[in-house]
């Protein structure tokens, strides 16, 4: 019953109209968020040094918005996508057939269908009656916009057909490093109603749940700027970490791309090599680039680590008996920044030969932060020092008490001393085993704006790094379990997480993802 419709559509297909480039959408200006936490963090610096979505000298972001499909105006349409195969590819040939969703508009069920094995999409319209009407939408940032994949292969059902759908449609473009999502729309025949159901895509690079996990993150990539939409600088360091960890984990090379690119596009901005005025951020990407090292064998990314640790140097004092400031203020010293300093310190160790200066400076790191009064009688670390360097008592923020255990697993790796280990390991029961941090048995942090969605993900990231060390792994079932949680209870459709991984799912952003991957990298 379908072929001549088939047919219809494939002919209307053929004349393809390329709309001219949309001006680019200025992003709105950053706004501070504070939720037991604030985003533009030491007040003591001026705005220009704060925190910001994107690098100071940003040209290239994406709109945040896109066109409701309102079928009162005429469709968007676009180049056709060649990938295995071109857009308007026949349903009748796809291999499979996998339903994802349907949705009920004016008594019509609107599904989304997937070809899987070809990484193509349809909808379908049923029951149909003559002018219902059904089509596609493509969004190439987790559903933030549509405008060039607005009503795709928009078709409406003739006489005497009692269901109808469209063409297919490829979900990702290859060739332009676009990762996709489709969803399915349609409206009854005389009707203002529209249904739609939520966003999907196939199972390409999509297999398990790392996989999915890292592909949903990077439909936030914006190829324009090398960082990621809705989060911020170092937020975007960790996310590149947690790409770069899925593809050596899981063997799926299809994101390296976004290394070369991110370094690319972002060496120069601040005060160049990934240096600002917060230490913290910088040992991020310090950190991010050993792990794109140890991926590609880039020299390149050693010596930007290289260079970033020693900026952290210039910050080390005597202040409170030792310990690296947090910002270029000096007025705090904290305990995220002196973990990293640790852990790049060592990291850099275990990866120059013959290396003497980067060693001393992680022992010397560790000596001062085991004794500066951070970590609390429970073994858990606190935020920071006050002003007269005692333990400010402050939340206890999964990050960290995450660091910590990367930090004790280079020195480990670098010395070969156990009781590294044996710190850490007390650290990680007292971290696992805390009823506060983990409410029911699953992590959390208390606090929102856009920094500490970023901070359980470093968490199991440290806690993975730890556990990948110690012989009997005594962390594997809590990581699981509370990858478990995750998946079955804080994702969607499309799997994009949540921060809260107890549940329920509402609402998903680059940090809030990044964690997701970096969970489900730790989990296995």
């Amino acid at each position: 019953m379908l072929n001549a419709a088939v047919l219809t559509s494939l002919v209307l297909s053929l004349v393809v109209v390329v709309p001219p480039e949309p001006a680019a959408v200025a992003p709105p200006p950053p706004t501070a968020a504070c939720d037991n936490y604030c985003d533009t963090r030491d007040p003591a610096l001026p705005p220009s040094a704060q925190r910001s979505a994107t690098r100071p000298d940003t040209t290239s972001a994406r709109p945040t918005g896109g066109p409701s499909s309102t079928g009162q105006a005429p469709p968007s349409t676009e180049a056709a996508i060649c990938n295995k195969y071109c857009d308007a590819r026949d349903p009748g040939l796809a291999p499979a057939d996998r339903v994802t969703q349907t949705t009920t508009v004016g008594g019509k069920q609107v599904s989304m269908h997937f070809d899987d094995t070809d990484a193509m999409g349809w909808a379908r319209i049923t029951p149909a009656a003559q002018g219902d009407e059904v089509w596609l939408d493509r969004s190439f940032d987790a559903g933030v916009s549509w405008g060039s994949g607005s009503k795709l292969g928009d078709t409406r059902t003739p006489a005497g057909f009692g269901d109808w759908r469209t063409l297919m449609y490829n979900v990702d473009d290859w060739a332009n490093l676009g990762v996709g999502l489709l969803r399915a729309c349609g409206q009854p025949a005389g009707s203002t109603a529209i249904g739609c159901t939520a966003w999907y895509r196939t199972t390409w690079n999509a297999g398990n749940r790392r996989t999915a996990a890292a592909t949903a993150l990077m439909e936030r990539y914006n190829l324009g700027n090398g960082l990621f939409d809705t989060t911020g600088w170092w937020n975007s360091a960790n996310a590149l970490t947690a790409v770069v960890d899925n593809a050596r984990l899981t063997g799926m090379g299809s994101y390296r791309y976004a290394i070369a690119r991110t370094y690319d596009l972002n060496r120069t901005a601040w005060d160049g090599n990934f240096i600002n005025a917060y230490n913290d951020d910088v040992a991020w990407w310090g950190l991010a680039w050993i792990d794109a090292y140890d991926l590609t064998g880039d020299s390149r990314y050693l010596s930007t680590a290289r260079t970033d640790a020693d900026h952290m140097q210039l910050y080390w004092d005597s202040t409170c008996g030792g310990g690296v400031w947090w910002s270029s203020s000096r007025t705090y010293k904290n305990a995220i920044t002196n973990a990293l300093y640790v852990q790049i310190n060592a990291a850099l160790h275990n990866r120059i030969a013959g290396d003497t200066v980067y060693l001393q400076r992680a022992r010397t790191g560790w000596t001062w932060f085991q004794n500066s009064g951070m970590i609390n009688g429970s073994n858990l670390v606190n935020d920071g020092l006050t002003s007269g360097c005692a333990n400010n008592n402050q939340t206890t923020w999964s990050y960290n008490q995450g660091v910590p255990l990367a930090a004790l697993t280079e020195l480990n790796r670098a010395t070969g001393d156990a009781a590294f280990l044996t710190k850490a390991r007390t650290m990680a029961n007292a971290s696992t085993g805390s009823t506060s941090l983990n409410p029911g048995g699953i992590l959390f942090d208390n606090g929102g704006g856009g920094d500490v969605p970023s901070f359980k993900g470093v968490y199991a990231r440290g806690l993975a790094a730890l556990n990948r060390t110690l012989s009997d792994h005594p962390y594997t079932a809590y990581l699981q379990r509370q990858a478990d949680s995750a998946y079955s209870r804080d994702r969607s459709g499309a799997d994009s997480y949540d921060q809260p991984w107890a549940g329920p799912f509402q609402v998903s952003d680059g940090a809030r993802q990044h964690s997701a991957v970096d969970l489900m990298n730790a989990a296995g």
